[in-house]
């Protein structure tokens, strides 16, 4: 069974989310800031995390740093800041989605189990090589030279679409869909900045993989 953390100072929310999470047949812990989380996290092992931004005592923002340290867990940000500076600022620090207050539970729910089939799914090619990085798809693993790319769930899927079709471009629009899942009310600076943070981490173990910016169109992975 699924666990998820839903970190929350609101009461009502943390109560609407537990009954449709559990609906769904999930498990779920309750937390009304963010002081315990990553304590919590350790001991029971949660598949995912939903976050609120505007918190008392740790924000949602220092928490999602707090876990990226150590774990590519996906995080669900929810918040009452509606801006696309917050919207980019959240999913930069290494959010893989982000609702703003107020949403629909049944939306959030479609979310989850987006998330949750693209880290199920496997492919027939289970390993692809991409000139001198491996990826092992049932694992979700992705090494160079024995050393493991830590790459967050959204990073990691943006990486396998355009590694499983290199030498294709796709554009910001097309991305946005494939990553998400649905038709995402967002623009493309969001795949813009994710792209960033990948090319960041390649460039962080001295990989020759290049993703390559096609002005005025979109992105490709070079073969």
């Amino acid at each position: 069974m699924k666990h998820i953390f839903v970190v929350d100072d609101e009461k009502n929310i943390r109560d609407v989310l537990q009954k449709y999470i559990e609906n769904e047949g999930y498990k779920v812990t309750l937390f009304s800031d963010g002081r315990n989380v990553y304590d919590e996290m350790q001991r029971l092992k949660p598949d995912l995390l939903i976050i609120d931004i505007m918190m008392p005592y740790l924000d949602g923002l220092e928490l999602c740093k707090q876990i990226r340290r150590v774990s590519d867990l996906p995080i669900i940000f929810v918040s009452a800041r509606d801006g696309e500076f917050d919207r980019i600022l959240g999913l930069e620090l290494g959010g893989d989605d982000y609702l703003t207050k107020p949403f629909s539970p049944r939306e959030l729910m479609i979310r989850i189990r987006n998330i949750f089939k693209r880290m199920e799914k496997t492919s027939v090619q289970s390993t692809i090589n991409v000139r001198d990085v491996t990826i092992d798809q049932e694992k979700r693993y992705i090494e160079k030279d024995g050393q493991e790319i830590k790459l967050t769930t959204k990073e990691y899927d943006l990486f396998v679409f355009l590694a499983c079709h290199k030498g294709k471009p796709f554009t910001r629009e097309e991305l946005l869909e494939m990553i998400w899942g649905y038709e995402y009310a967002g623009d493309g600076r969001l795949i813009d900045d994710l792209v960033k943070r990948v090319r960041k981490k390649l460039e962080m173990y001295h990989s020759s993989v290049e993703l390559s910016t096609i002005w005025g169109y979109g992105y490709r992975l070079d073969e």
